[in-house]
């Protein structure tokens, strides 16, 4: 089918080697790409019950039909494996320049299962796969790393060859839990882990390179769509509230509604907040718009300390959730100092939003009397130090790159710590945002402020708080379209440009079959479903869905407000009828699932009851 190679490339580690598998045009029309493919093949390959470091977890990375093209926002990469933080379903997108290589490559989907003995790097081109011996990156940074595959393909190639780099750092290698994996200096696929799974595998980097084009249905109706998009992006308030201050706006926007989590989750307000806001990062920082490949709204920072002691420090960031974890959580009051925190997660190679929260736990476990370990809020120094020795796994960081259900069960903290399913939660409070409850609850992730983007509704006054079955009529909407983004895995930001009518259209131009609405709908909720029974699978039940305790018993001190515990729980049961599940959250419709031992077939059916 235009749009697709048809390719899968499938890797086993342990063997060096690789098959490449062409699949039928019925894989994309029933999962369109991204998270639909990888959802589909993960619940297929994965072994039940799997442990996530083991070498029979598979980590799957997709592209969907917009990479390759033209089509703004679309240079994304979807990650998809068994999270070694929450022990269930994992998904990750990172931006920047890999998606295109990815298509350059000419694959639609990478499959990796097994472990190497010894450190490697796998390079993917258009004939094949070669793996490289990278016992001499281990150890180094994820920008030494990315830098030196880079030029070594460039140099040994020739031709000008270039290619896009992904790749772990020290975090991923000593399987910290929290681990992620790198683009372009400053791309991360985040949460979840999925740089430990790399890390178990040996797997230093991968390089994407080649030659290859895709096949556009309409490719003059493409280009028309592009400029459509392009000339109306022009004038776009929001588009233009990202170019100007990217996503650290959202810093004042919450202060104002008491809802920027500080002093681990204690408070909705900093008292310092002109220190870390979008304001202070523009005026005391050399701030440059930055975009990913194929993309207008330019939302990231390319940021250059002027002062002090960390002068000439560059990263593209802070984005909003490292100023919520570490300028909220942790304390820190200076922009300056966030960014070297920034800097050093990306070098380490490790989730900003779970580390600031395990630091910021292990401040208060400190404050408290709890553990003998001296580290206070705000204290840099000191939670730097912490975060090398969590990616080095030394002293008290050992314990704490196991996560935070193993942290808070061996401090005996567990009333204690903030997470849901093991992940930590963003910088959205629930007790604020009350529909940013459900999506916690419910996210297959564990703490998740993306598959729904909640938030969104609830600021601009989209939803009707006491309005149940219409909060979760939306709420479902919103889940089965993002899931349709990331099959086509287009960035969140492009949401507003993206309606059904505008991804049906999409899909039409590249691929020449008509997608109908009701159609793609259906393939959202298939995916979500599908999500769901590889949780099920993995051991997840309705108790799960919930959220810490603190979010119900513990007031914030600025509005006195709490999750209220019987809204919940009526608003997961209400979710659950709307999908069609149980009272218990499984779905009604699944019979059972077939594990595909041969590894032959990317394409079954599930038994309908």
């Amino acid at each position: 089918m235009k749009g697709y190679f048809n390719r899968i490339f499938h890797i086993d580690v342990t063997q060096k080697s690789f098959k490449e598998e062409s699949v039928d045009d019925r894989l994309f029309e029933d999962y369109i790409g991204g998270k639909g493919i990888g959802t589909h093949l993960l619940l297929l390959k994965n072994p039940p019950k799997v442990d996530p470091l083991s070498p029979e977890n598979h980590i799957i990375f997709a592209i969907g039909p917009v990479a390759g093209t033209p089509i703004w926002g679309g240079c994304r990469y979807g990650v998809y494996t068994k999270s070694p933080q929450s022990g269930l379903y994992n998904e990750s997108y990172a931006g920047g320049t890999v998606a295109e290589y990815m298509a350059k490559a000419g694959i639609d989907v990478l499959v990796i299962r097994g472990a190497s003995k010894e450190p490697i790097w796998i390079e993917i081109y258009e004939k094949g796969v070669i793996f490289h011996d990278a016992s001499s990156l281990w150890g180094l940074d994820t920008y030494e790393t990315e830098r030196y595959i880079k030029r070594w393909i460039r140099d040994r190639i020739g031709n000008g060859s270039r290619a896009g780099v992904i790749c772990i750092g020290p975090a991923g290698e000593n399987l910290v839990s929290f681990s992620l994996i790198e683009n372009d200096n400053w791309r991360s696929a985040g949460r979840g882990g999925s740089g430990a799974v790399l890390g178990s595998k040996k797997i230093k980097a991968i390089a994407f390179r080649g030659s290859e084009r895709k096949e556009i249905a309409n490719r003059e109706g493409m280009w028309e769509l592009v400029k459509e998009i392009s000339n109306k992006g022009r004038n776009d308030l929001i588009v233009s509230s990202y170019k100007n201050w990217g996503t650290s706006k959202m810093v004042d926007v919450m202060q104002a509604i008491g809802g920027f989590p500080c002093r681990y989750w204690s408070r909705g307000k900093a008292e310092y907040i002109e220190d870390i806001n979008s304001e202070a990062l523009h005026s005391r920082v050399k701030v440059t718009p930055n975009a990913c490949h194929r993309c207008f709204i330019a939302c990231g920072r390319l940021s250059v300390i002027k002062d002090g002691r960390f002068k000439g420090l560059k990263v593209e960031g802070p984005e909003y959730e490292t100023i919520f974890a570490f300028g909220g959580l942790c304390g820190v009051r200076s922009i300056e100092e966030i960014i070297y925190l920034n800097d050093l997660c990306d070098r380490l190679g490790m989730d900003t939003i779970s580390a600031g929260n395990l630091v910021a736990l292990t401040i208060e476990a400190s404050e408290k009397g709890r553990i003998d370990y001296k580290i206070a809020y705000g204290d840099t120094e000191e939670i730097g130090k912490l975060l090398q020795s969590i990616a080095y796994r030394e002293g008290i960081g050992d314990l704490i790159a196991r996560g935070i259900r193993e942290v808070s069960r061996r401090w005996d903290i567990e009333g204690m710590a903030m997470h849901v399913k093991g992940v930590e939660p963003p910088g959205y409070d629930p007790r604020i945002l009350k529909g940013m409850a459900l999506a916690y609850a419910t996210s297959p992730r564990g703490a998740c402020h993306l598959r729904t983007t909640f938030y969104r509704p609830e600021l601009t006054g989209q939803i009707d708080s006491d309005d149940v079955d219409k909060k979760v009529e939306l709420f479902c909407e919103l889940e089965d379209w993002l899931a349709v983004h990331d099959c086509m895995i287009l960035c969140r930001f492009y949401r507003e440009f993206y309606s059904w009518e505008r991804l049906s259209e999409i899909l039409r131009l590249i691929t020449g079959r008509y997608f109908e609405i009701e159609r793609l709908k259906e393939v959202g909720k298939r995916i979500v479903e599908e999500t769901r029974i590889f949780n099920i699978r993995e051991g997840l039940r309705r108790k799960n869905d919930g959220l810490p305790e603190r979010f119900y018993s513990e007031p914030l001190p600025e509005t006195q407000e709490v999750v209220d515990r019987e809204e919940l729980e009526l608003l997961v049961e209400r979710y659950y009828q709307l999908r069609g599940w149980g009272r218990d959250g499984i779905p009604n419709s699944i019979m059972e699932i077939h594990y595909d031992e041969s590894e032959q077939s990317p394409y079954i059916k599930m038994g309908v009851r």
